[in-house]
């Protein structure tokens, strides 16, 4: 790394990742002169960003070995769901600290639903125990495809009304009305993205972090799809990738899809169409989390629907792995479990060339419905305290305290 390009977010990137923790290492990798990174180090410790691995300072100075410091501050996250939501505080560890699980009916609307969202957010604070003054940004997953530099979600079939809203703009004036004005040098950054890119990003993070290709399918009331390439969510060039849920299949122009199209993926093997198949066959079933339901208790008709939906699911994911190559594909979502994974396999392994799945690792999520929470957080951690955002971040705080 050449000097100049060695910032005090640059030197923040080393230690984060374990490449440089002392000084000495930092000097060693960066160039830099020792006064340089005593500089540098002395902004990240003054942001309460470091601190020494022992917990503890020798005569005011630091210990030998950096680390980041997980508690300095708290993510707020949620995860919304098509008639419920999540929502959690987690430290910058990816710990959570404090949870909740309530109603919110997505199609209530944007200003609805953020709204009743924010009012979630003190109370649990409350119960981490921590301040609205430490919260460093908000993340949010959705089910719907979403414009990530714009945090808006674009034409989201099971989402009626939030196409282009405002969405992080709303949630900023909410979080101002029922939490209080943001602690943090400038508005409150918000961060937006797809459901199945945030469970795909927290589940190769968390277990199968020496995955270069991971592939996560969530199948709930929608089927989606998040690709991790190399540590990093590819979301294509507008946020469209991985949503196989509207690959056309040819043999079933009859179904209608939510999208307002004929034969899509979701319209035959989501939980949403599983639902209306139990439901003809004497069996109510409102929603994906009610087929869940049905899935735990074994009722029949249910299992065999979800194998069969993992079957068609099958069908496309043969293409999709050709495709990508994973080491990992992940099934997530409602209809995840034994039948549905059965599915998936049988028509998998006999369609696809032997070649491509001879590496393959087929399996369900384990982090189950935390698993766009800890994405989240983890999507904010990772745009915050990347190196460029870290130094304008540490320049806000100094003109801050300057004008104090």
């Amino acid at each position: 790394m050449a000097g100049n390009q060695a910032s005090a977010g640059h030197l923040l990137r080393l230690i984060r990742s374990g490449e440089a923790t002392t000084r000495g290492e930092l000097q060693q990798a960066t160039g830099l002169s020792r006064s340089t990174v005593g500089h540098r180090l002395d902004q990240l410790f003054g942001a309460g960003w470091l601190r020494g691995a022992a917990g503890a300072s020798t005569g005011g100075r630091p210990s030998a070995r950096l680390e980041f410091d997980p508690t300095h501050a708290v993510v707020l996250v949620a995860d919304l769901e098509t008639r419920h939501g999540r929502a959690a505080v987690l430290d910058l560890a990816g710990t959570i600290l404090a949870e909740r699980t309530g109603d919110l009916v997505i199609a209530d609307g944007p200003d609805v639903v953020l709204d009743r969202l924010a009012r979630w957010f003190g109370p649990l604070l409350d119960e981490a125990g921590v301040g609205p003054d430490r919260v460093c940004g908000v993340g949010l997953s959705v089910p719907g495809p979403v414009d990530w530099e714009s945090a808006q979600i674009v034409q989201p079939p099971i989402m009626p009304g939030w196409d282009r809203f405002p969405v992080r703009e709303r949630l900023r004036d909410a979080f101002a009305e029922h939490v209080g004005p943001p602690s943090t040098a400038g508005p409150l950054p918000v961060f937006v993205d797809n459901d199945a890119n945030l469970m795909a990003l927290a589940e190769q993070r968390e277990n199968h972090p020496d995955c270069g290709a991971f592939l996560l399918v969530k199948a709930s009331t929608g089927i989606g799809a998040g690709v991790v390439v190399g540590g990093e969510v590819y979301r294509g060039i507008d946020g469209g990738a991985g949503d196989i849920g509207h690959i056309r299949l040819h043999d079933r122009p009859d179904a209608l899809c939510m999208c307002g199209s004929y034969g899509c993926l979701a319209a035959v093997a989501s939980g949403r169409s599983i639902a209306e198949q139990l439901t003809a066959a004497g069996v109510p079933t409102t929603s994906g989390s009610d087929v869940r339901d049905h899935l735990a208790a074994g009722q029949p008709d249910a299992v065999r629907l979800a194998r069969e939906a993992g079957q068609r699911i099958g069908e496309v994911l043969v293409t999709v792995v050709t495709l990508l190559n994973p080491g990992v594909l992940m099934l997530g979502g409602d209809l995840a479990g034994t039948p549905f994974l059965t599915g998936v396999r049988e028509l998998l392994y006999q369609r696809a060339l032997p070649r491509t799945t001879a590496h393959l690792s087929v399996t369900i999520s384990s982090l189950g419905d935390r698993a766009a929470l800890v994405g989240a957080a983890a999507m904010v951690i990772d745009h915050l305290y990347a190196p460029d955002k870290a130094d304008a971040r540490l320049a806000a705080l100094a003109r801050s305290d300057d004008v104090g």
